[in-house]
């Protein structure tokens, strides 16, 4: 039987690629979602073997979604695509739940292999990365600053820095507006920064969010 795929990213040049690749391979691409939002509800659709998702995804990023996916399809194997080749990035990928990690640029050519690896119950860190000690990225003991959030508090982060109002954000994570502001001031202070150019900054460097 055909390998089932789900993939996700805010391109759709990108998923048409990586669609192309995966059939020629004779792998299923069973839906594709632009956002970490419509992955999650297309994951429980389709229950898909392997899900291909993007770090920088809007409403909900790439790694927190794997956290979510994790829970609702524990059968689904995920594979995460980035363009952030530092440590950090791979130890909270592998940490949210994930099997693979590829860099982008590298993604034509390895994304087959990957999918095949994680479906089997492999790990898989893209060849560009062989600089990273493996065991140091997936159990690291130096705790990066998004570690000090909460996941409601990177939920909160990623819609503030999309410029989403607290009532919006409240009827989108189920809180209420005064909820919100308290989960925003809170993650602030723990940041360290103390306006939402700050947020924007911090949100694009450490990959929560796409950068344009």
């Amino acid at each position: 039987m055909k390998i089932r795929v789900l993939l996700a990213d805010d391109h759709a040049v990108v998923r048409y690629g990586l669609r192309a690749l995966l059939e020629l391979s004779g792998m299923q691409v069973v839906g594709e979602a632009g956002d970490g939002r419509e992955a999650l509800r297309l994951a429980e659709e389709y229950q898909p073997e392997v899900a291909i998702l993007d770090v920088a995804m809007p409403g909900l990023n790439g790694i927190d979604a794997t956290a979510v996916l994790r829970e609702r399809c524990p059968r689904t194997r995920i594979v995460i695509l980035s363009m952030h080749s530092d440590a950090e990035h791979v130890h909270r990928a592998f940490a949210a739940g994930a099997s693979g990690y590829l860099l982008k640029g590298s993604a034509s050519d390895e994304i087959v292999a990957a999918a095949r690896a994680v479906l089997h119950g492999r790990r898989y860190l893209s060849r560009e990365l062989a600089h990273i000690d493996r065991a140091r990225a997936e159990r690291s003991d130096e705790p990066g600053p998004l570690d000090s959030l909460s996941v409601r508090e990177r939920q909160v982060l990623q819609l503030v820095v999309e410029g989403h109002s607290s009532a919006g954000i409240a009827a989108l994570v189920n809180l209420s507006p005064k909820s919100v502001d308290t989960y925003r001031s809170r993650l602030m202070k723990k940041l360290r920064v103390s306006d939402v150019p700050g947020l924007v900054k911090f949100a694009i460097q450490h990959g929560l969010t796409p950068a344009e």
